[in-house]
């Protein structure tokens, strides 16, 4: 019997889960890692990332679209 836990909301994403979440290739995914623009954490060869850093950072990355003034 194994005691792994499931937990269907996971803190921690991998690249797959994390592209997969933001709806973005993951080549994209990667070069936004690679400049330094999305948070994320480089664990050997594998990238990181912790859901609630991500949402706050969609968050304060978001801007609205405005109507041109007529």
């Amino acid at each position: 019997m194994s005691t792994t836990r499931q937990n269907p909301v996971d803190d921690v994403l991998n690249a797959d889960e994390a592209s997969t979440w933001l709806k973005i290739p993951k080549s994209t995914l990667y070069k936004l890692c690679a400049d330094g623009d999305i948070p994320s954490a480089k664990v050997g060869r594998h990238w990181r990332f912790h859901r609630q850093t991500l949402e706050t950072w969609l968050q304060a990355n978001t801007t609205e679209r405005r109507t041109p003034a007529k």
